[in-house]
């Protein structure tokens, strides 16, 4: 097992300090009980903190998440990092590491191709000479202080925090690109990893840490489908089925194109379901077939219908000034079903569709009846649960003697 390094043992002690300064709002989360539905802590605390950073996951746990979010991808050696993408330009430092300026190259993902620099083509040695950076024009004060976490020290993290708080503190790791990770080459042109190794690996690293079983405080996610059924037969873990789109049409349509149609297995195999047909009644009861939970993207459960006024009232129009005309009955369905309803991502600086207050659009959703949700601040996601119909001391993921056992797959 790859141990945590001086340096993120020496960060990890300083987290206490630092956060208690430097993170202001809602900070008097940091011992709150977990009450009703999930807040999940969307890459950490990556509204104010470079995405998955073990400071940012401390963070996220300080303001009160549940679960914190670790994506994985896999370098050249096999090890499980935290990153968003297999890309790793947009989140390190890699850039301005002139020893890596040759590993600059192009790869088909997902049927795209993308120039960039890839985990897949540096070791584990080599990514922890790099940095974390802020991403979506946030607070870049941060950037070049942390490095790239292996799951090993997310899991660590967590553990440590939940000693320390008090709190079972959860993980939800994804599964980034399982085809991609499968089809990649060596310099031999022979499989680099092949199919399964990344859902193989990460099991074993799950099963030795927190057993076998469906109340294990975890959840692994993934777009793609056939991953997920092929975990289904191999463990009792939570297993979460994401729904992808492009974007929301003017009438509250979900918007369908590549390579946010489908899940690219789907692709690959051509099968033409949308990822929209696997929150039909048939397509639910098919994801409940191999899964626990589904997570789509929020627009897939409430509908907003763009308007062309400022309705209200801050200067300018935009997607804040959508009508919301209520639950698309996907919620619903899904839990007639059986199945947990986990959305997806919930910004103070972004993504308000139909809201312009970002506490009172999470609120909206819990009180719609969510199972949890993905935010990049957690701190405001605690304060709308605190504020929903559900703000009633009800311990959030206790249930699992009570409820989870008894949804999707495991019922």
């Amino acid at each position: 097992m790859l141990k945590p390094t001086l340096l993120t043992m020496a960060m990890l002690a300083a987290i206490g300090i630092q956060n208690s300064a430097q993170a202001q709002p809602h900070s008097e989360h940091h011992e709150h009980a977990s009450a009703g539905p999930l807040v999940i802590g969307h890459r950490g605390a990556s509204g104010y903190r470079p995405e998955h950073t073990l400071a940012g996951y401390a963070l996220a746990i300080e303001l009160g998440a549940d679960f914190i979010e670790p994506d994985l991808v896999l370098t050249k050696d096999g090890q499980m990092i935290a990153r968003h993408e297999p890309m790793i330009g947009g989140t390190t430092d890699v850039a301005n590491h002139p020893e890596f300026a040759d590993r600059k190259t192009t790869r088909m993902v997902d049927g795209v191709a993308v120039t960039d620099w890839f985990a897949s083509d540096f070791t584990l040695k080599e990514i922890k000479t790099l940095r974390a950076i802020q991403t979506r024009g946030r607070d870049n004060s941060y950037d070049g202080e942390f490095e790239i976490p292996t799951l090993n020290e997310v899991i660590a993290l967590a553990k440590q925090q939940s000693a320390k708080t008090g709190r079972r503190i959860g993980i939800y790791p994804e599964i980034k690109h399982s085809t991609y990770h499968a089809d990649l080459k060596n310099a031999e042109g022979k499989p680099l990893f092949g199919l399964n190794f990344f859902e193989d690996k990460l099991l074993k690293k799950l099963h030795k840490e927190y057993g076998n079983s469906a109340c294990a405080p975890v959840f692994i996610q993934s777009f793609e489908v056939s991953n997920l059924q092929y975990l289904s037969r191999k463990t009792d873990i939570k297993l979460v089925q994401l729904i992808d789109a492009d974007d929301v049409n003017a009438d509250g349509s979900v918007s369908l194109v590549a390579p946010y149609k489908q899940p690219y297995d789907f692709v690959v195999k051509g099968d033409q379901r949308t990822f929209a047909d696997l929150l039909s009644s048939d397509g639910l009861d098919f994801v409940k077939s191999y899964a626990d939970a589904v997570g789509p993207w929020k627009p897939y459960l409430v509908k907003t219908v763009a308007v062309d006024f400022d309705r209200n009232g801050d200067g300018k129009i935009n997607i804040n000034d959508r009508i919301v005309e209520g639950s698309t009955g996907v919620v619903e369905m899904a839990h007639d079903k059986g199945l947990l309803v986990h959305t997806w991502t919930f910004r103070n600086d972004a993504s308000g569709y139909g809201f312009a207050d970002p506490q009172q659009e999470m609120t909206y959703y819990f009180d719609l009846g969510v199972d949890g949700l993905f935010t990049d601040f957690a701190d405001t996601g605690v304060a709308a649960r605190d504020a929903s119909v559900h703000g009633d001391g009800t311990q959030a993921g206790e249930c699992c003697g009570l409820e989870w056992s008894h949804l999707g797959r495991h019922r």
